[in-house]
């Protein structure tokens, strides 16, 4: 079964490293991308991804707020969410691990980092 990866962030750049990276995994994974939050959500709901990494300060709809909203959906419950932000604080992550992520990168991010996650989630799931 091939696995589904979501990329939710406003910044291109971001999205195109992300799906760069993440291209280089096993198993060639279905890479979907949104743009805001309010996307991202749909999105989310719609596809079911295994993963998703989700972007915290974005239009319409922050990261936080996408998160909260997945994690109220018992059909997401296997959704592993990962939160990119480039506020690393150590009140962030706690923001982050209380609306229901699993895992909380900060910006700039390491290529190899995401990978060797990706990576982990997508073969737990």
């Amino acid at each position: 079964m091939v696995k589904t990866i979501a990329i939710v962030d406003d910044e291109v750049h971001i999205r195109a490293l992300l799906e760069q990276t993440l291209e280089d995994l096993d198993g060639a994974p279905e890479i979907l991308t949104a743009v805001n939050g309010v996307e991202g959500l749909a999105l989310i709901e719609r596809e079911r991804p295994s993963l998703v990494f989700l972007d915290v300060m974005m239009p319409l709809m922050n990261g936080y707020e996408v998160c909260a909203a997945v994690r109220k959906n018992p059909d997401l419950a296997g959704t592993t969410i990962v939160m990119l932000t480039a506020k690393g604080q150590e009140s962030d992550r706690a923001r982050g691990h209380e609306a229901g992520a699993h895992h909380f990168v900060t910006k700039p991010f390491d290529p190899d980092e995401i990978l060797e996650l990706a990576r982990k989630v997508l073969a737990a799931s």
